[in-house]
């Protein structure tokens, strides 16, 4: 594919970031793009690799491997080269509704199966397919697909997610008719309001919202199902119902941790979500937000979550700021147990660390192994502790030893003698999510697994109810938004054979 010497000839290329330190004074995407001849030039490094398990979208030890959702990375990479931009378009919505949110914000499981990968820096592929939908916008290429008929079918989507957006998009495109529910006050669910405006500009969700409008899907806000309107009701109204949720309930380790009850400790998203919100209602000035202004801020657990609560606290014009997470440091290159085409389970620095890397001195902490990075690995958190009126004046944490499990059958240690303090006006519980809420599933009575999730078998997503299906994170457990979008596709492929007893939908 592409210039079949190009892996050989040409090196792997990234936008420039915008300053750390500059960028921490505005909300906007910190990352540009390449210029078109260089995307070309990234373009041809993708190598004629016979099986190119880049788009195979499997799952290898728990972590997704490849593509999701199968896009044909191989032949868009091919058109790029030969500066085909619109016929590598078509090829990326064949696969992927929503390109331009992956294309920001997914971790890339392509790369990591990327075959050139195994020796080499992989292809730059989100990169490119960033590219691809923001010039097919720019020239007007991406257009409203007015469906040109109607089945009469009316359906019901819970959630405005990617999964819910994807089984709308994919629904109405089949000719039937889409309702979307959502019970914040804009659609998008985590696209809107979970993930910061750094990491993904809203003006981006709402286009495509604007565009779905436009191919006839009816959306409506404010409006929470089991709550406002009967989840009964809703199955009697329309004659299939996808539930798309998400999982929403937040993990909570620390519940019966000492000074858990203290004031100023709060999960990830209830921080995440009241932010942006302020931000879109009133650039911040509403107050309706929890501010990380001049204080002394712990983030507890990694992922793009924790790495979104540094992000947005350094913004704020926090004091100080320190990250922990209870595992050890990953390695800087593959360990023997994670071979390709398996995720790398690598040490990566996000954009949180860097800026906070920028903005604070992190090289005179005694625990650390990193030179200037504001994590701590391989901490526990024992103990919140008060200021003598309800409030978080810091933590007291423990180092562990992950090579001598505990008694207890914890596969760790504490170890003697490193307890330590640290100041804390703010902690955010970065923990991930146990499951959806139940409203829905007490109401209609669907069967739900071990872990709280909707009980639907992954390419079937039919619960114990006819006509009522389960996609995304709500059906799976928290996973990746491509791995939503995959799910939002294929059970609007099932749903469209519920409907006709028989679909034409991939």
């Amino acid at each position: 594919m592409g210039k079949p010497t190009g892996f050989k000839e040409i090196n792997r290329s990234t936008p420039t970031e915008r300053n750390p330190l500059e960028r921490l004074h505005d909300w906007q995407e910190f990352a540009p793009q390449l210029p078109v001849v260089e995307l070309r030039n990234q373009g041809a490094r993708c190598m004629d690799c016979g099986v190119p398990f880049c788009h195979t979208g499997g799952m290898m030890a728990n972590m997704a491997a490849g593509c999701p959702v199968n896009n044909l990375i191989p032949e868009w990479n091919d058109l790029i080269y030969r500066d085909q931009w619109e016929d590598a378009l078509d090829r990326l919505h064949k696969t992927n509704n929503f390109p331009e949110f992956t294309g920001r914000v997914c971790p890339a499981p392509c790369e990591g199966s990327c075959v050139l990968g195994i020796n080499e820096p992989a292809v730059t592929i989100k990169n490119i397919e960033r590219s691809i939908i923001d010039r097919g916008y720019e020239e007007g290429w991406v257009k409203p697909r007015i469906p040109k008929s109607r089945t009469e079918k009316s359906v019901a989507i819970i959630g405005s997610g990617p999964a819910g957006l994807a089984a709308a998009d994919q629904l109405n495109q089949a000719g039937h008719y889409c309702t979307v529910y959502e019970r914040s006050d804009r659609i998008g669910g985590l696209l809107m309001y979970g993930i910061p405006n750094m990491k993904l500009e809203k003006p981006i969700v709402e286009r495509r919202i604007k565009l779905l409008e436009e191919e006839g899907i009816t959306f409506v806000t404010s409006t929470e199902i089991g709550k406002d309107v009967s989840a009964v009701e809703l199955r009697e109204k329309f004659d299939a119902i996808i539930v798309a949720t998400g999982s929403t309930v937040p993990n909570d380790f620390f519940a019966n941790a000492p000074g858990r009850q203290l004031k100023g400790i709060h999960h990830a998203m209830e921080f995440l979500h009241a932010n942006t919100k302020s931000l879109l209602d009133s650039n911040l000035s509403d107050g309706h937000y929890i501010s990380a202004k001049d204080k002394d801020i712990i983030v507890i657990g990694g992922g793009d979550t924790g790495n979104d609560c540094i992000g947005t606290s350094l913004r704020h014009g926090c004091k100080s700021l320190v990250n922990f997470e209870v595992v050890p440091q990953s390695p800087d290159k593959r360990a023997p147990n994670n071979p390709w085409p398996q995720w790398p389970r690598i040490f990566r620095t996000d954009y949180g660390h860097k800026e906070a890397a920028a903005k604070f001195d992190y090289s005179q902490n005694g625990n650390k192994t990193l030179q200037n990075d504001p994590r701590e690995y391989a901490i526990q958190t024992v103990e919140f502790l008060d200021d003598g009126n309800g409030n978080l004046r810091g933590v007291k944490t423990v180092q562990l030893d992950w090579s001598r499990p505990s008694q207890n059958g914890a596969p760790f240690s504490p170890i003697e003698g490193t307890e330590k303090e640290w100041p804390a006006d703010l902690v955010f519980l970065a923990l991930g999510f146990k499951g959806p809420e139940q409203k829905i599933a007490e109401q209609l009575k669907i069967e739900t697994d071990n872990r709280s999730n909707y009980q639907a078998e992954y390419g079937q997503y039919t619960t114990n109810l006819e006509g009522v299906f389960a996609a995304g994170d709500c059906r799976r457990g928290q996973s990746l938004i491509v791995w939503a979008i995959n799910e939002g596709r294929e059970a609007a492929r099932e749903c469209d054979r519920f409907l006709m007893g028989s679909t034409q939908l991939p």
